[in-house]
């Protein structure tokens, strides 16, 4: 009977390699992180105990500890020392992830080069691309110094090697996916070898007080690529956004240990490099002289910065059957939602027959409610042909009964289309304090908000063929 008996050592486990999820039977998808395909088996550990050993430091009442270890030092980019909650602390491990060609690798070279000075050298080491390659692009955006070190290294010792012989205050690797340790078995980006490099890096920076930049790949889905224990490891994670037809690139917290998560970078990309926006809201208007149907202005949140934006709308006779709806920068369902609110709550009729084309200006997308009262009203502009009047933005979440329901930071908003120079807005019920000299118009459903049409024009909105016959 005993010689049947396995021991927990002999005894065969299975572990999830997304989440370390532990069970004594495989199963094809984890419970605990829900990924498919990721338990395999693995030999049982025996059972330790952890005796008492030396401490590292004293413990200390929290209120004598010293915080200047965790001052944040810029970057040189005020676009993102805001995004990192005034700059990077030493020690500080961030991950910052972002689509190919989005612009990482040349906004971490000209903070590189932005950063080194006389008491902190940089070390930038790439991966991915020859040292010649980097120094053409170093040319290209003016980001050469005397204080930052280039290394084109894929293995994870020789990475070590050039910390003790360079001894920077701030590392950047280009890409955490393409350095492997010999010491492992498995190709560089598997589940083991990522976590063995981000370890090893994350010790070297609470040791030696080095602020470290990780570039991430993402996947097809814009996630990040690896385990999710990647982003747990790291004490930020920065995502990298931006249309490559585009100027504009977002910078966006994830994951903040030093600050906040609702704050947001704006950049622009061009032939001289990156470049960072304190006033983006230029990049997505349409300065006219003469106001056109079927555009209207709103003021959306990206993070705690407001930005005015510009939605266009198109709508013509269809040749089909069934008529085309393309949006750009908007979500389709929301843009297919104000056509169904039009059509029944605003008795808006030529929607229906009709190519409806809905897009934005400059490369923003719109995903926040707070823009559905300026979609509604560019669609019921472009409808009946007729101009909204100049210096209006529209502020408000429509709902399926036509009711304008009330969004956050009105006021907010309302300061930065006033500082903009607009004169008229369209809010939700209470707006609060309201920026001295801007008319404000209270409206609670579609049929106010469509009463800054002319009423001729929305009677004679266009009619489909079969009317007009």
């Amino acid at each position: 009977m005993a010689a049947r008996t396995k021991s927990a050592k002999d005894r065969p486990s299975y572990r999830c390699t997304e989440c370390g999820w532990t069970a004594v039977k495989w199963l094809g998808r984890c419970p605990e992180c829900q990924a498919w395909g990721t338990v395999e088996e693995y030999g049982a550990p025996a059972v330790r105990t952890t005796a008492a050993g030396r401490v590292s430091s004293a413990a200390l009442p929290i209120a004598e500890v010293d915080v200047r270890t965790a001052t944040a030092r810029s970057t040189g980019v005020p676009e993102l020392d805001r995004v990192l909650g005034g700059g990077l602390v030493p020690g500080a491990v961030v991950l910052v992830a972002g689509e190919p060609g989005v612009g990482k690798s040349t906004l971490l070279l000209d903070v590189a080069a932005k950063a080194a000075d006389d008491e902190h050298r940089t070390l930038y080491v790439t991966a991915e691309e020859s040292a010649s390659q980097v120094r053409l692009r170093a040319d290209r955006i003016h980001a050469l110094n005397d204080h930052l070190y280039l290394a084109a290294e894929t293995d994870l010792a020789a990475v070590l090697g050039h910390l003790d012989a360079v001894k920077p205050t701030l590392l950047i690797l280009d890409s955490v996916q393409t350095v492997a340790s010999a010491e492992l078995d498995g190709a560089p980006g598997g589940v083991a070898q990522i976590r063995e490099v981000t370890a090893a890096l994350i010790r070297a920076s609470k040791e030696r007080g080095m602020a470290t930049l990780l570039v991430g790949h993402v996947t097809k889905d814009g996630n990040i690529a690896g385990p999710r224990l990647l982003e747990h490891l790291v004490d930020v994670v920065l995502s990298f956004e931006g249309d490559r037809h585009a100027r504009l690139r977002l910078v966006r917290g994830v994951k903040n240990r030093y600050g906040a998560t609702d704050e947001v970078g704006c950049f622009e990309l061009h032939d001289e490099g990156i470049t960072g926006l304190t006033d983006p809201s230029g990049l997505f208007l349409t300065r006219r002289d003469v106001a056109v149907p079927g555009t209207c202005l709103t003021v959306t949140l990206e993070g705690r910065r407001p930005l005015v934006a510009e939605v266009q709308a198109l709508t013509v006779d269809s040749q089909i059957p069934s008529p085309r709806r393309t949006t750009s920068g908007l979500e389709t369902s929301r843009v297919s939602m104000m056509l169904a609110v039009l059509e029944q709550r605003g008795r808006i009729s030529a929607l229906g027959k009709r190519d409806i084309y809905c897009a934005t200006v400059g490369g923003v997308k719109l995903t926040e409610p707070a823009s559905d009262l300026a979609v509604a009203l560019a669609l019921a502009s472009a409808a009946s042909d007729t101009a909204l009047p100049k210096n209006l933005v529209a502020i408000g979440e429509v709902g399926l009964a036509g009711e304008v329901r009330r969004v956050t930071g009105v006021q907010r908003r309302l300061a930065e289309a006033h500082r903009l120079g607009f004169t008229h807005a369209l809010v939700p019920a209470d707006p609060g304090r309201v920026p001295a000299g801007m008319k404000v118009t209270e409206v609670a459903d579609m049929g106010a908000a469509l009463s800054v049409l002319p009423r001729r024009s929305r009677a004679q909105a266009p009619r489909s063929e079969e009317e007009r016959r």
